[in-house]
């Protein structure tokens, strides 16, 4: 069995040029003085022989790794594979790598994550904070992505209007009562939905909210959140503030034989990947990640080439608030304002 051999190095390509290393490197770098022609040619020749740059080498002439960390507090909930994507992909095209850390939703486990990327040697990271924490300074440049509310934000979807969109559609469908469904009244995100929701009501309409983790506390984990009771207390709206509890209300109303949206209408946010396959589709509120995660890695590298050493920056001096889109699907209907409730006590 024979080693494979290795990539060209500045030498080969140097020697078979009749030039010097130096000249090859900075060629390559972009960097020194080497005449226009001469700079096509060496490259042209390093591609030819397949030459790929060496990061390691990279990092000890810049002394950069080219590498962001990103900290995310639940990689098992569905929504943060797909900001991890946006995020690995906006990195990309500005030439960085990426690594990726969980918190697992404890905040001493970020801390830990924090720590651990930093010793790895990256130049900066990207950080999605467990519910109602802040993130005070790091020892590099460090970008936030939370919500507008959260001190030291960098970048968010605007959770406040995607509450005040969903409240706007419920309203033109003619439903005066409405329940939001939130799985953790500490999380500034559904906090900030929650608000949104309330201060888009219309005169007349009504709001109560159900917190999930207060209820399971004192009933277990997956406890029934009572939705039917709710529904013959004259409820014809279930707003929740994430999709996976729009499909536990979607569960729980359709294993009590209601109707959805002909008996009541469920929304949801996010726009998780099985959320237009479930049945009924769901209607949902969409974050623009790639927008957000452009925005936030664009500040973070930005920050970086002006930073000096490995100092820690709080990205902040451009926060700013991507719009939500709301996404109406079949889920939500008009109101039945005709129905009795005896239909419901007899099921």
């Amino acid at each position: 069995m024979t080693a494979s051999r290795p990539g060209p190095n500045l030498s080969r390509i140097a020697t078979s040029l009749g030039v010097s290393v130096a000249t090859v490197s900075n060629a390559l770098s972009g960097k020194g003085r080497v005449s226009g022609q001469l700079v096509e040619r060496i490259r042209e020749h390093a591609a030819e022989l397949g030459y790929v740059p060496s990061q390691a080498g990279r990092a000890l002439r810049t002394g950069r790794s080219g590498v962001l960390g990103l900290v995310l507090p639940d990689i098992a909930n569905p929504l943060f594979p797909k900001i991890a994507q946006a995020i690995e992909f906006a990195a990309s095209a500005v030439g960085y790598g990426v690594l990726i850390a969980d918190s697992r939703g404890d905040v001493a486990a970020q801390t830990e994550a924090i720590n651990r990327l930093v010793e790895r040697g990256v130049d900066g990271m990207v950080i999605i904070p467990r519910r109602a924490t802040r993130i005070s300074s790091a020892v590099c440049p460090v970008a936030i992505i939370d919500t507008p509310s959260t001190p030291g934000n960098t970048v968010a979807a605007d959770h406040w209007q995607g509450g005040l969109e969903i409240a706007g559609h419920l309203a033109g469908l003619g439903h005066c009562r409405v329940l939001i469904i939130g799985n953790n009244q500490e999380s500034n995100v559904q906090n900030d939905r929650a608000g949104g929701i309330r201060s888009g009501m219309r005169p007349g309409m009504h709001s109560e909210a159900l917190w999930i983790d207060r209820l399971e506390q004192e009933n277990g984990i997956g406890c029934p959140l009572g939705l039917a009771e709710k529904v013959r207390q004259g409820f014809t709206a279930f707003a929740t503030l994430s999709d996976l509890q729009a499909l536990r209300a979607l569960t729980e109303l359709q294993q009590a034989g209601i109707n959805i949206p002909a008996d009541v209408s469920v929304t949801g946010f996010d726009d998780l990947i099985w959320s237009p396959v479930v049945t009924p589709s769901l209607t949902t509120v969409r974050m623009d990640m790639d927008r957000i995660a452009e925005i936030a890695v664009s500040a973070l590298v930005d920050t970086i080439k002006t930073s000096s050493g490995r100092e820690g920056v709080l990205v902040t001096a451009a926060i700013e608030r991507v719009a939500m889109q709301l996404i109406v699907r079949r889920s939500s209907g008009p109101a039945n304002l005709a129905q009795k409730t005896s239909d419901i006590e007899n099921m």
